[in-house]
């Protein structure tokens, strides 16, 4: 994974979050939500500063952020893509529809197109069995979704024109 430069003001607003709840380890998980809402990911420099500021380890807080799922130390596009592959979802072809996508966006699994516009992962469940296989594009859910319906949908997303391959 690259190494990457917090920038002075980047560092500040982590500080600035960790002091909000007090610099304290029981408020980890809120600390680390808003900066991963404020700053989009949590890389290894991220979790420094945040380790540094609540007193812990670097270990402990990597722990945290590798445990729970709705951490992600990669950057999500501006419209995140979740392919739902929960035994429902596999049943109705949720594994063809992830291989789709992975060809209209040219993107693999867990990456972000170039542009930042798109990003694709899978998840196991999000509770709509019966409209599957289900996609989540931003929050978004999709249901009973075909490889052929993919332009159509991600052409509500005005970007979508600048990394559709022709």
């Amino acid at each position: 994974m690259p190494v990457i430069k917090l920038s002075d003001d980047k560092v500040r607003i982590i500080k600035d979050i960790c002091a909000e709840y007090g610099n304290q380890e029981a408020e980890v998980l809120n600390v680390l939500r808003k900066v991963q809402n404020t700053l989009g990911y949590l890389p290894a420099e991220v979790q420094e500063v945040v380790a540094a500021e609540l007193h812990m380890s670097v270990a402990k807080i990597y722990g945290i952020v590798s445990f729970y799922s709705f951490f992600t130390m990669q950057p999500k596009g501006k419209h995140p893509i979740d392919i739902c592959l929960g035994a429902a979802c596999m049943a109705k072809g949720g594994d063809k529809l992830l291989e789709a996508f992975k060809k209209h966006l040219n993107v693999e699994v867990g990456k972000c197109t170039p542009d930042g516009k798109f990003s694709l992962s899978t998840l196991r469940c999000v509770g709509s069995c019966s409209l599957a296989p289900v996609v989540s594009i931003g929050g978004k859910i999709y249901g009973k979704v075909t490889a052929d319906q993919i332009p159509a949908m991600l052409a509500e997303y005005d970007e979508y024109e600048d990394v559709m391959q022709s």
